[in-house]
């Protein structure tokens, strides 16, 4: 079974010459049959020079994809993940605070018939007050909101069977939420303690700005999830719900002339009924737009709206279903 090990960097060049002698034993000792995707994020140091000599002498085992720019660590993923071979991914933060020793423990727990096995940080070693506590909030809010309750969604040590998240498109902030996506294919997921270190090298890359953007990815994930099918089910139960609004409002307007006499033109509810109505409509009919978008989406890549995880009993030529079809 070949291992993918992807590793984002930037600005790494302190830790790079430790994290490849720990990757190295690592591998030497379990005897694994490995291949390590290093991906420079647009470092200005000497990352790239020291990724592409240690690619140059690996004889293979080691691999680099350099950015022309910075794009983040959700992208450098993504771009580990579209150029690996492996059966299994692994991806490792190059800052050394997550060590390669626990990638075997991991894979153990993968071997037991699960999809997806998440690192826990249970003994973080970071701040409290800036790292730890919004830590405990954000997985207990993504847990409630995604459905998939793991303690720490931050730690950037995983191991994903490839076939499960093979085609998973990344945006923004949404490396993170890889398990929700792997759960929407029907993945077994399991979490296991890992050892975490301080910071030895370098600098943090995270700031509270990447906070808002974790919420904001997290309501598009939830969004895609709930009605990525069918976004008519959201806008239309919307609009509905606005026209009914508005149209109480107009009622509301009529009695008051009925009964008091007020006049419609001077009445605030006739201005908010025709508001809410108009709003309503047009919330009605984003959806329907939305809705032929995504059936374009589907039918014009030859996507399924369901996964098969495997057929039994059926004869390959005789599924009924094309094999040019997309399977994803």
């Amino acid at each position: 079974m070949l291992i993918s090990i992807i590793i984002p960097c930037y600005n790494e060049e302190e830790s790079l010459s430790q994290l490849f002698i720990e990757i190295d034993n690592m591998l030497a000792v379990n005897n694994f049959e490995a291949e390590v995707l290093l991906i420079d994020d647009g470092s200005f140091d000497n990352t790239k020079q020291i990724i592409e000599e240690k690619v140059s002498e690996s004889n293979g085992v080691y691999r680099a994809i350099i950015f022309r720019r910075n794009h983040g660590q959700t992208a450098a993923m993504l771009a580990g993940m579209d150029h690996a071979c492996g059966e299994v991914f692994v991806p490792l933060d190059a800052d050394l605070q997550n060590p390669p020793s626990e990638i075997p423990k991991l894979l153990a727990k993968l071997d037991e018939g699960f999809d997806v096995v998440s690192g826990w940080r249970r003994d973080r070693k970071d701040k409290v007050l800036s790292r730890k506590i919004p830590s405990v909030i954000a997985n207990w809010l993504i847990g409630r909101i995604g459905g998939v309750r793991l303690h720490d969604y931050g730690c950037t040590l995983k191991v994903y069977r490839s076939e499960g998240i093979k085609g998973v498109r990344l945006y923004g902030e949404m490396h993170r939420f890889i398990p929700i996506y792997a759960s929407w294919r029907g993945a077994k997921i399991a979490e296991l303690p890992v050892q975490h270190r301080a910071r030895k090298f370098g600098n943090s890359k995270y700031g509270i700005n990447r906070t808002f953007k974790v919420v904001l990815d997290l309501l598009t994930v939830k969004f895609l999830g709930d009605y990525g099918q069918k976004p008519i089910y959201f806008f239309g139960f919307l609009g509905m719900f606005l026209c009914l609004l508005g149209g109480i409002s107009g009622m509301e307007t009529l009695v008051e002339k009925w009964v008091i006499g007020t006049k419609v033109h001077t009445n605030p509810f006739i201005f908010l009924a025709i508001f809410l109505s108009i709003v309503g409509v047009q919330s009605i009919m984003i959806g329907l737009l939305a809705d032929l978008q995504m059936r374009t989406f589907y039918e014009s890549q030859g996507k399924r709206t369901y996964l098969i995880r495997k057929i039994v009993g059926f004869d390959s030529n005789n599924t009924g279903v094309s094999n040019t079809m997309d399977n994803q």
